[in-house]
């Protein structure tokens, strides 16, 4: 039976590609909220004094981004890992 488990190479490389993705949507989604709302999102949505609409809308946005650019980034990476890994090697002439 085969061995579907990425490597430890794939792994690493799915595992840096989503680090580098939550960075850059945490970056996107904070300057897309402050468009959209005129003020910075909140730093501590769970601050009492963050209205609740406000932290509820933070959270929900921030979670489903993240989660979505991390579930792309990792499939990208190992996709491309696996296809290097599996194509043949050019022969020198």
């Amino acid at each position: 039976m085969a061995d579907n488990r990425p490597d430890i190479a794939s792994r690493a490389a799915g595992a840096l590609a989503a680090v580098a993705a939550g960075f850059v949507t945490r970056k996107a989604m904070s300057a897309a909220w402050k468009k959209a709302t005129g003020k910075e999102p909140p730093a501590h949505p769970e601050d009492p004094d963050v209205a609740f609409l406000e932290a509820v809308s933070w959270a929900a946005m921030i979670a489903v981004a993240m989660a979505t650019a991390r579930l792309l980034a990792t499939r990208v990476a190992t996709r491309r890992m696996v296809s290097a890994q599996s194509a043949p090697a050019e022969e020198p002439q």
